[in-house]
């Protein structure tokens, strides 16, 4: 089948962009949420017509499923180095079309309630067609080169819609550690493309990726510090993904990116952009397996589950509820890519690849959820702040049952969509490596404690008096909470082991009953500690927070990485290192250019006279000349 036409998939959102973002004077803002909606929905539309035929009719030949790719030449340096741009249709480039087109136009009917009355309104959508084109191109790309392109489209989009309250100073300073701190991750990112192009000749996936190709089977034949630069050239790609994906320790900018409105939130920090450094794995994973027994795989692994550990802690602390699910994201981010980590190729033995790819879309769904939950409740009570709420069950009955069933979802009870998802991580990390799959069933135990210390706070708790009484969000905010609700359970049965594969060939995928009990008691022991704490208020907490002493300082201050980073920014590289640049800029090289330019003024005062334009001056010069040259001759003539 051509699947040509799935170029109209991000073409469309990009149309949407321009036509709204050339006419936002001229749009009424009403007008400007209806056409991003209906342009989202038409990609929508596609985007799932083209999972039924690649998943159901023409994807599966003998029981593997095909790739289909489609190129149009874009430049050519030489016979061998051209790059490329086209769409490649695969399981999980399928798998990412549905989870980006539905969780964008989720958050699009959503914030047609959200953002009503907003001066920027127009702004705001056309900002997020162009992050949903951005991210689509990056999902359907056929080679490095493109999808690089797009990954900093995406980066563009994010700095954007972070940045959306231009006027809070809180707002700009995100939207700026956010851009920097990715793009030192994204120099990592491009420097391991040019060294894959410089010494396997090709960008393209297709050749970069097949088992039995020279990029997997030449990798030995350069070596630097112990290591093939294909192993460094891994490293530094995931590099890029860690600092996209808010892995340790490149994690610092996603709490604060919480400045932005709260659907942006949902729609880049939990579901889409931050899974893009997940996708980058799994879409080399082939090199990333095969190359030096996985070297760099393993890598991936322990950043996973330090990044899953650390964000579940600092979560334990917070009282600002998008920052809570900030953490929250960055640590089943964690669990995505520890599972990538301890894959191996084929069948059961890659389980990891498939339960990594299951969670990915488990938790779009139920992660959205929560922050499109937690907007409705800001939405309400116009505060961040755990203090500010309490009781509001009674004020927000569908936001209380739909974030209730994305807390029980993400804590992984029976029954709900992460419970499915996350039991197979737990499976692949117990048969291939028992340290991480330990620090996994912690995390999975403080995932349930910080969700339920949560909605317990949020919903129960102390019964406040508010001054303006809180009410239900309208019909266009709660609609897609109930969608999300039942995607949240419903995930959960889609036998993704026939559809989602490192080999592309179907396996059945079973639970693991002891090792699923053990999570589920872990996680029922989190919530309950979370039940006695915040249920209803009392002196518990305190002692609790208390009695940790200076953990819980450490944790509650996120570990003080931030403050690390900004003494070696301003202490190091600012007054040690750009202080004598700067010296030697200022002192030197810019007092030589002036020595150079009075030198020139100096010299031009003397001279121009020469150049006076007066004839007589001229005529003078002209007769002193000759006289001279006369006087050298005679001399010459009689000597």
């Amino acid at each position: 089948m051509d699947f040509t036409y799935t170029i109209l998939i991000p073409l469309i959102p990009l149309a949407i962009f321009l036509l709204l973002g050339i006419n936002y004077n001229k749009i009424k803002p009403a007008v400007s949420g209806v056409i991003g909606s209906l342009g989202l929905f038409t990609s929508l539309s596609l985007a799932y017509y083209t999972a039924y035929q690649y998943f159901f009719v023409v994807g599966k030949v003998d029981g593997v499923y095909q790739t289909f790719v489609q190129k149009w030449r874009w430049m050519s340096f030489t016979d061998t180095l051209v790059i490329d741009m086209g769409v490649l249709i695969d399981q999980i480039s399928v798998m990412m079309l549905i989870v980006v087109t539905t969780i964008s136009f989720v958050v699009h009917i959503y914030s047609r309630g959200y953002m009503k009355g907003d001066p920027g309104y127009t702004k705001f959508f056309a900002f997020l067609s162009l992050f949903t084109f951005s991210m689509l191109g990056l999902v359907l790309a056929t080679n490095l080169f493109q999808i690089y392109i797009f990954w900093e489209l995406v980066g563009v989009s994010s700095f954007l819609l972070i940045g959306f309250y231009y006027t809070k100073p809180s707002a700009v300073a995100a939207a700026k550690k956010a851009f920097i701190v990715t793009r030192f991750a994204d120099l990592g990112f491009l420097i391991g493309i040019l060294i894959i192009e410089f010494y396997t000749g090709t960008f393209d996936f297709m050749e970069l990726t097949n088992p039995e190709g020279a990029a997997i089977t030449n990798w030995a034949s350069t070596s630097f510090m112990g290591l093939s630069v294909t192993t460094w050239a891994l490293i530094l790609i995931f590099m890029g993904g860690a600092g996209k994906s808010a892995m340790f320790p490149l994690h610092i900018w996603l709490p604060d990116a919480m400045e932005g409105p709260t659907p942006v939130s949902a729609l880049i920090h939990a579901a889409t952009m931050v899974v893009a450094g997940v996708y980058l794995v799994a879409r080399l994973f082939n090199l990333y397996y095969f190359v030096e027994d996985g070297f760099a795989l393993n890598i991936v692994a322990w950043v996973g589950a330090i990044s899953a550990l650390i964000a579940a802690i600092i979560a334990l602390t917070q009282t600002d509820i998008k920052r809570v699910l900030a953490f929250s994201t960055m640590s089943q981010i964690g669990y995505m890519m520890l599972a990538l980590g301890v894959s191996n190729y084929d069948g059961h033995e890659g389980l990891g690849y498939m339960a990594s790819m299951f969670h990915l879309f488990t938790h779009s769904m139920f992660k959205a959820l929560l922050f499109l939950g937690a907007g409705s409740i800001i939405h309400a009570v116009h505060s961040n702040y755990l203090q500010d709420m309490g009781g509001l069950r009674k004020y927000l009955p569908i936001t209380h049952i739909t974030f209730l069933i994305a807390a029980l979802s993400i804590s992984g009870v029976p029954g709900f969509a992460g419970f499915f998802s996350k039991d197979e991580i737990l499976v692949a990390a117990y048969e291939h490596n028992k340290i991480i799959y330990f620090i996994s069933v912690f995390v999975a135990g403080l995932t349930a404690f910080y969700m339920f210390r949560l909605y317990f706070g949020i919903f129960w708790g102390k019964d406040k008096t508010y001054e303006h009484l809180p009410h239900e969000s309208p019909k266009s905010m709660t609609i897609p909470l109930m969608f999300l609700a039942f995607m949240s359970v419903a995930a959960g049965y889609i036998h993704f082991s026939e559809y989602i594969t490192a080999d592309h060939q179907s396996f059945k995928a079973h639970l693991n009953y002891p090792l699923a009990a053990i999570a589920v008691g872990v996680g029922l022991i989190g919530i309950i500690v979370a039940y006695i704490l915040y249920k209803k208020p009392n002196e518990l907490p305190d002692k609790v927070s208390k009695a940790f002493g200076s953990l819980y300082t450490w944790a509650y201050h996120k570990f003080y990485i931030d403050e690390v980073y900004m003494f070696i920014t301003k202490q190091i590289i600012f007054k040690r290192v750009s202080t004598p640049f700067a010296w030697f800029d200022k002192k030197v090289v810019d007092k030589t250019m002036d020595l150079v330019g009075d030198s020139v003024v100096t010299t031009s005062e003397k001279i121009k006279g020469l150049q006076s334009g007066k004839v007589q001056d001229y005529a003078f010069a002209f007769v002193a000349g000759a006289v001279v040259l006369a006087m050298i001759f005679i001399y010459n003539w009689i000597i």
